[in-house]
């Protein structure tokens, strides 16, 4: 069955398709919340929300691009309007306080296996990881975070140039233990 198919009879209320899309999508959808969360229970709850959303709102998917991507689009919004309800995103950061120490050795960031990237991006201050998360992995630009967030276009620039020197000084600690 096409995504189209689907996507139609779930719109339709046919609970067996409403619960493939469910299957298809929820394990990927999960990794999406988890990376923008701080704990399993959490993310479920934003998991949960953001299926509410997508099958309320499935009638204006319009098939242009993937489901899944448009699926990925609500999840990810659902996260932000959490992080934002709860206030964890912090945005008092300006460019003078940016550490560029990131710039150097670029090459160990790439050594990291995806769990062991996961892992430090979790442990993230909640502003850092939600640009990381939107810029290096969703590929909003930052004027779209800024947006998205409340935020000016240099405040993301900032919050993401912090990630990395926070995930370049995490890495070269786990070095230093090897």
């Amino acid at each position: 069955m096409d995504e189209i198919t689907l996507a139609n009879k779930c719109i339709e209320g046919d609970q067996r398709a409403q619960q493939k899309l469910f299957e298809m999508y929820a394990p990927k959808m999960m990794g999406v919340c988890l990376r923008y969360m701080k704990d399993q229970a959490q993310a479920e709850d934003v998991l949960q929300d953001g299926f509410v959303k997508v099958f309320t709102k499935l009638e204006k998917y319009t098939g242009n691009g993937s489901l899944e991507g448009w699926v990925r689009r609500i999840m990810v919004n659902t996260a932000l309007d959490e992080l934002r309800k709860t206030n964890k995103f912090k945005t008092n950061v300006s460019m003078d306080d940016v550490d560029y120490k990131v710039e150097s050795d670029a090459d160990v960031m790439s050594s990291l296996i995806e769990e062991d990237l996961l892992k430090l991006i979790h442990e993230m201050p909640d502003g850092y990881k939600t640009v990381f998360n939107m810029f290096a992995i969703e590929g909003f630009s930052h004027k779209e975070i800024g947006e998205k967030l409340g935020v000016s276009e240099n405040t993301s620039k900032s919050q993401y140039s912090r990630a990395k020197a926070y995930l370049r000084t995490k890495v070269e600690e786990l070095e230093i233990g090897r």
